[in-house]
C-alpha cells in the first residue's frame, strides 16, 4: 500500500563499482577482490529504500546516455521509481568506485558524470505538492555546475514542503553560506555522528544532535551512531536516543541512505518518530549484513524483524 506524500529524490544516481577486499592496499602496492558487483548507486539507494517501504518515489535527476546511464534506468524501473527528468545528451553517468574491507568498512574514490549537467529547465516541469517529501545531499550542493540550480529549485519550494537533508561524508566541501541556507530550510537534518561532529565539534552524538537543532531541522535532527543506532532531536521533546540492531557486518556502503529511505517513508505513513526511527535501524542493520548497497528489505521483513526481536 503507498503512502499518500511523494518523495522526491534530487540525490544524484551515479554507478557503484563496489570491490570487496579484506583491507586498503599500501601505496603502489596491489589487494585481492574477493567479491565485486556493478550497480546503481547513490541516491538510488534512499529511493529503492522508500520504495520498499511502500512510498510513491520519483528521481529527480539528469542520467545522460550510454551504459551507465542504461543500468540506472533498469534499476530505476524495476523498483517502479518514476523518472521525472527526461534523459538527454551522450554524456554517460558518473561512477564510484567502493573499496569495502573486511570488516564492512568502505571507501570511496568518484568520478562525477551526467548527474551533472541538470539545469534549471530540467527542473521546471517538476510539481512538488504541500506535504511531499524533498530530498537533498551535500553532493547537491559541493559541485559548482549544479549548486546554483539547486539553491534556486530549493528556495522556491512552498514552506509546507518537508525538505530532509544529509549533508554527507563531504559536507566541508559545501560554501559555508550555502550550507547555512540550506540547513535553515531544513526539516528533517539526517546525517552520521562523523559528519555531526565535524559541524559541532562535538564528540557525542547526542550533544552534536542537540546543537545542530539551533540551526537545522525544523522538525528534528537524527545522527546515525553505527552500532549503538540512532539520536533523535525535537524542540518539544528531551534528546531520544533510539538503540541499535545487533547484525553481521558486511557492507557498511548505503546504511545511511538504507536509514533515511525508512524513515522518512515511515514518517510520511504517520508512524510515530521512535517507532519510524526503530524501523529504519533495522532496515540499516538487515541491509549491512548484505553485499552491496540496495540492500533494503521490504517493510514486510522489517515488521517480521521487529516482531521476534520485541
Amino acid at each position: 500500500m503507498e503512502v499518500s506524500p511523494r518523495f522526491f529524490v534530487l540525490d544524484t544516481v551515479m554507478i557503484d563499482v563496489v570491490l570487496k577486499i579484506s583491507s586498503l592496499p599500501l601505496r603502489g602496492s596491489d589487494a585481492l577482490v574477493t567479491n565485486r558487483l556493478v550497480t546503481a548507486g547513490g541516491g538510488f539507494n534512499a529511493m529503492s529504500a522508500a520504495a520498499r517501504q511502500g512510498m510513491a518515489v520519483t528521481y529527480v535527476g539528469q542520467v545522460g546516455g550510454g551504459p551507465f546511464a542504461d543500468i540506472a534506468l533498469d534499476a530505476l524501473r524495476e523498483q517502479e521509481i518514476e523518472v521525472a527528468v527526461q534523459p538527454r545528451g551522450d554524456q554517460d553517468l558518473g561512477i564510484c568506485i567502493v573499496l569495502v574491507e573486511g570488516d564492512g568498512e568502505r571507501t570511496f574514490v568518484t568520478s562525477p558524470g551526467a548527474e551533472g549537467t541538470l539545469n534549471a529547465s530540467d527542473l521546471l516541469s517538476v510539481a512538488i505538492g504541500d506535504g511531499d517529501y524533498v530530498f537533498f545531499s551535500g553532493y547537491n550542493f559541493v559541485y559548482p555546475q549544479i549548486r546554483g540550480e539547486m539553491m534556486t529549485w530549493l528556495r522556491q519550494l512552498s514552506s509546507r514542503v518537508v525538505v530532509a537533508f544529509d549533508p554527507g561524508p563531504r559536507v566541508l566541501d559545501i560554501p559555508a553560506e550555502v550550507l547555512r541556507e540550506v540547513m535553515a530550510r531544513t526539516d528533517w537534518f539526517l546525517c552520521n555522528a562523523g559528519e555531526a561532529s565535524s559541524l559541532t565539534g562535538d564528540e557525542c552524538a547526542s550533544a552534536s544532535a542537540e546543537r545542530l537543532l539551533a540551526t537545522t531541522g525544523r522538525r528534528g535532527v537524527v545522527v546515525r551512531d553505527g552500532v549503538r543506532g540512532c539520536v533523535l532531536a525535537r524542540a518539544d521533546q528531551a534528546i531520544v536516543e533510539v538503540p541499535g540492531v545487533p547484525t553481521q557486518v558486511v557492507d557498511t556502503n548505503g546504511a545511511g541512505d538504507v536509514h533515511n529511505g525508512v524513515l522518512l517513508a515511515e514518517l510520511a505513513r504517520g508512524t510515530t518518530y521512535v517507532d519510524a526511527l526503530r524501523r529504519a535501524n533495522v532496515g540499516a542493520a538487515i541491509a549491512i549484513s548484505a553485499f552491496g548497497p540496495a540492500t533494503c528489505p521490504s517493510r514486510e521483513v522489517v515488521s517480521e524483524k521487529l516482531a521476534r526481536s520485541s
